[in-house]
């Protein structure tokens, strides 16, 4: 057997000052990934495929414990869209937004669920195929904390509750979101949590219930309460935000919102804004809990409120949070601001801002697209888990990542491929894109998928290639279609001239094509309607209504003379009897008729048939 010794001794050498340091033994890895869930267990599965050291801490005794609870109300709001009408496992990814990334074909929710929105514990068993069936390495009944980095080392270390020591390189943090988020402000522990709250629709039985929230979970709640309840009355901080206006799978979801229907035609239900410091919950001595909402500038206290403001239960429904209570204080991992604040600050390759090594999985990634793209859920963060493995492939074992090379008359079937069948691009919209390297003069390409895209300005950096001439195939929005208050249902939102490409609202892809990288200057300036740094050229497609980009004219044809346009080259396909008529006829010949294209691709090129011709003739 053959061994790295290099890399072996290196990993010796790290351990045993790690071990002078902290006085005690080890269990070293490569990487540690603490969590189980769907982000953890996909990671593992890649860093599995290239055989690496890694090890995953899950803290319970199954994989994805969060669905042995949650939702309280058993369905996921995630599609388990079974039929498509096409058997490209691709494509069908794009409308499976539960099942993970692996070569068994048998591990897809699909066989697991028929219907379009699981069950939770359907996951659970799935996940835990997932893990069985593939191997992972998963330790279970692990709950790590005390996790620390040493500067001398430059290593991980951290303690479970049996007081086991361990150590790693790099650590993936892969948790999840499971720490309640629980506002102080007067009278808040006389609300119940989501985390606690009943299931049984008659312990609401005629009651009058507050809801605090706005989010899936508050309308979960409203949704299996509503037909037995007085009223509902559901306040939260912002507006609400449907889902199919901001085109952001987190906001309201329209399995859940029943609620709008009964507030918006009276039927004793309401919804108000109001901020978490305006409200004072009061217990009074008939049990029952008071609403006060006072002005913060001028405390005034309103009695224009439904019952007076008066409920029999009051539920919180206020999100969650990342828990950093594993970590030491020396290793507190920096957390966004504002909007983000509930998620850990990264990199757009998913590591710390503020602690080297230390990475995250799964929702725990989500800061890089929140609110814009599907990287807290399943169908999105199966990606940026690919994405976090490619960029640990080649910044600690020195591999490129994966591309295809070819002439660049092949440039556009490939592109028409991954537009009409990738799902990495397609779910994680605006965030992760393919990457097209122009080399020998335009005459080849080299092609990378699922990059992300924010981090253009490093890609020798993130994944080992050079680029002088390149292009970005991304998908997005309409600049002015995504919004709370947006009108996505307007009677203009579809177009259907190819030269309004650019105008389109609906999902489409972009192109974009830049002579050189742009620099880290550019990528923080970029044009608010644009997804990338001003281009030296700029192409759209033609939205379509069931995201299919294969019509000849609309799509084919304009996506053709622009990437003639962009080569300066004649990149339609010719039969080999056409490149001799041309060849025949004309001083130059188009690229696909030259004798070193054609040559490569096993065929007769011109000059090797103008020489037969010659010979006959004499």
């Amino acid at each position: 057997m053959s061994t790295n010794i290099p890399g072996f001794l290196s990993k010796c050498v790290l351990l045993v000052l790690l071990c002078l340091v902290s006085g005690s033994s080890q269990s070293f890895h490569e990487y540690c990934i603490v969590g189980a869930g769907p982000g953890g267990l996909q990671l593992g599965y890649f860093l599995k495929t290239s055989n690496r050291d890694y090890v995953i801490f899950e803290r319970n005794n199954v994989s994805g414990s969060f669905f042995t609870k949650y939702p309280r109300h058993d369905m996921v709001i995630s599609l388990n869209k079974r039929n498509t009408g096409r058997s490209n496992k691709e494509y069908n990814l794009r409308h499976d937004w539960n099942s993970l990334i692996s070569h068994d074909e048998s591990l897809q929710v699909r066989h697991y669920s028929k219907v379009m929105f699981p069950h939770r514990e359907v996951l659970v068993k799935y996940l835990c195929d997932y893990q069985r069936k593939l191997g992972i390495n998963v330790q279970y009944n692990v709950d790590v904390h005390n996790i620390r980095k040493h500067s001398d080392t430059g290593l991980f270390s951290m303690e479970d509750q049996r007081g086991n020591a361990y150590s790693c390189k790099n650590l993936i943090m892969a948790t999840g979101m499971q720490k309640a988020n629980v506002p102080k402000f007067p009278g808040y522990e006389l609300a119940v949590g989501y985390e606690d709250v009943s299931v049984d629709p008659e312990d609401f039985e005629g009651k009058s219930v507050l809801i605090l929230g706005r989010g899936n979970s508050a309308f979960e709640v409203a949704e299996r309460i509503y037909g037995v309840t007085n009223n509902i009355f559901m306040l939260g901080r912002s507006r609400i935000r449907l889902s199919w206006s901001t085109h952001y799978v987190g906001d309201l979801r329209a399995v859940n919102n029943g609620l709008l229907d009964t507030y918006q035609l009276k039927a004793l239900d309401a919804i108000i804004e109001a901020p978490a410091e305006e409200v004072n919950l009061l217990k009074q001595p008939d049990g029952k809990i008071r609403l006060e909402l006072r002005d913060k500038h001028t405390g005034f206290q309103s009695d224009n409120f439904i019952h007076k403001g008066v409920f029999d239960a009051v539920v919180r429904c206020t999100g969650w949070t990342f828990d950093k209570s594993p970590f030491h204080n020396s290793t507190i991992p920096e957390m966004g601001r504002g909007r983000k604040k509930k998620y850990p600050n990264t990199d757009n390759t998913y590591e710390s801002t503020n602690i080297p090594g230390l990475f995250f999985a799964g929702t725990n990634a989500h800061s890089v697209d929140f609110r814009k793209s599907a990287g807290g859920f399943i169908h999105g963060f199966r990606y940026t888990a690919r994405t976090l493995y490619h960029y640990l492939e080649h910044r600690n074992h020195g591999v490129e990542w994966p591309s295809i090379k070819a002439p660049i008359t092949e440039l556009l079937d490939r592109i028409l491929k991954r537009i009409n069948e990738a799902s990495g691009i397609y779910q994680m919209f605006q965030v992760l894109g393919d990457v097209i390297l122009l080399k020998n003069g335009g005459k080849e390409f080299e092609y990378l998928e699922e990059y992300p895209i924010k981090s253009l300005h490093k890609l020798t950096e993130v994944t080992g290639k050079t680029a002088d001439r390149l292009l970005v195939v991304v998908l997005e929005y309409g600049a002015n279609f995504s919004g709370p208050a947006a009108d996505v249902f307007r009677t203009d939102r579809a177009l259907g001239d190819p030269a309004a490409a650019h105008l389109s609202n609906l999902l489409h892809p972009a192109l974009y094509l830049y002579e050189k990288l742009p620099s880290e200057e550019d990528m923080a300036t970029i044009p608010k309607h644009l997804t990338l740094p001003r281009p030296a050229s700029l192409f759209y497609l033609i939205d379509d209504a069931f995201i299919t980009w294969d019509a000849p004219y609309s799509h084919i044809f304009e996506l053709r003379r622009f990437l003639e346009k962009c080569m300066d080259t004649d990149m339609r396909k010719y039969f080999a009897s056409s490149c001799f008529t041309l060849a025949m006829t004309h001083q130059t010949v188009p690229l696909m008729c030259q004798e070193k294209y054609m040559q490569g691709q096993g065929l007769v090129g011109t000059e090797a048939l103008l020489n037969r011709v010659r010979g006959m003739l004499l």
